[in-house]
């Protein structure tokens, strides 16, 4: 009988070690690289309660299961957590590119009848960027447009960015059968839009908003930026979403009420810096709340401000469901869920426009609302307020 009970103790042991040790290597790959924390505030990471945390050192600390099973060791960087002034007042954002995207192609059909698409035969395909034409700065569709019509069908060269590479394509023109020279591409210079202020620095007058970058609506490519403009806006309906078709927040531009200039436009966001009197009017400097890193975020209740009418912005309750601590710069470091009657009775929960709701838990805030679960509205993603703040500190 003990045999079999040392046996059966045996094989447990065995069971527990090999589940602790696969829990450690999953940990391990969920974790980031480095963290910054508090100086006086004890290591742990939040979500999740089986992980220690011990500096092994002035700069680092070790991570274990279960207090005995190692997972990896983290690069630890001191700091006093920033207090911010929260958003969740929306504003207008206008995009002037740098140069001229391009964002579909098109064939020409000459005086002949033979059809042919000459910015194909250059090499340029849809999200290329177009800073210089000839030689010449292109700032605008008007200018594309000028260029090719004077080119009477010679090559013109263009300086083209195309993600992180640049390359020069020669563009030869084609006269169509009205007459026109042609280059077979349609460009976009610049985009306009709605988004929700996350926090602002009342030091400084810098502001964080939108927790994901400004898209070209056909190529999917992110804006350059060459200048740009928060603008004040009036929310005047909010279409409720539905399984399948997103809503969104409805508004219009303020004419002549500028917040300030938008300075980047970025995998974490849109940033810019905010004039003095739209500091006073957003009230910064009031409504204060201290910064909270990545590991002090942990699943359960929390709330987003956000505004979805004319009344201004409000807090909504929400429940953090899923934290990814390794921070990918995909704007999915949380998964969150509306759980406000008011919210959901009202918008049907996250719809477009309200992408940079700040999120706040436990008196601080942590994050900002970025994507909108297709399938679910009441459901999307959220990225880490510190990302966002290292980002616009960086732009």
């Amino acid at each position: 009988m003990k045999k079999i009970f040392s046996k059966a103790a045996a094989i447990l042991l065995s069971a527990f070690l090999i589940g602790s040790f696969t829990a450690a290597g999953y940990y391990a790959q969920k974790l980031p690289e480095s963290i910054t924390a508090e100086s006086g505030v004890p290591l742990g990471i939040a979500g999740y309660p089986l992980l220690h945390m011990d500096s092994s050192g002035a700069d680092t600390a070790s991570v274990t299961f279960l207090g005995a099973i190692p997972v990896k060791s983290m690069a630890v960087t001191s700091a006093e957590a920033p207090v911010l002034t929260v958003g969740g007042s929306p504003f207008g954002i206008k995009l002037l590119m740098e140069g001229v995207m391009v964002t579909s192609l098109g064939t020409v059909t000459d005086a002949s009848g033979v059809r042919s698409c000459p910015a194909k035969e250059a090499g340029i395909v849809p999200g290329d960027v177009i800073r210089l034409a000839n030689g010449q700065q292109v700032s605008s569709n008007s200018d594309m447009e000028e260029i090719i019509n004077h080119s009477s069908g010679k090559s013109i060269e263009l300086s083209v960015q195309r993600g992180d590479r640049q390359f020069t394509a020669q563009l030869r023109p084609v006269c169509s059968a009205e007459g026109r020279w042609r280059g077979g591409m349609w460009v976009r210079d610049s985009i306009a839009g709605i988004g929700t202020m996350t926090f602002i620095s009342k030091e400084t007058g810098r502001f964080a908003g939108l927790g994901h970058p400004i898209c070209d609506s056909d190529t999917g490519e992110v804006i350059p930026v060459h200048s740009g403009e928060a603008a004040a806006v009036d929310i005047t309906d909010a279409r409720r979403g539905i399984r399948g078709v997103p809503g969104e927040l409805r508004g219009t531009f303020l004419q002549g009420t500028a917040y300030g200039v938008l300075t980047g436009n970025g995998g974490s966001g849109v940033y810019g810096r905010l004039t003095n009197s739209a500091c006073r009017e957003l009230s910064c400097g009031t409504d204060e709340y201290k910064l909270a890193y990545r590991q002090e975020i942990s699943t359960g209740a929390a709330e987003i401000r956000s505004t979805v009418d004319g009344s201004g912005p409000k807090m909504y309750t929400v429940e953090i469901e899923r934290i990814d601590y390794s921070g990918d710069p995909d704007g999915k470091d949380m998964v969150i869920h509306v759980t406000d009657p008011e919210l959901l009775e009202r918008t049907g929960g996250i719809v477009q426009g309200m992408s940079g709701s700040p999120i706040i838990q436990g008196g601080r805030i942590v994050g900002a609302v970025t994507h909108v679960f297709v399938a679910d509205p009441t459901r999307g993603y959220g990225i880490f307020a510190e990302t966002m703040l290292n980002a616009m500190e960086a732009a």
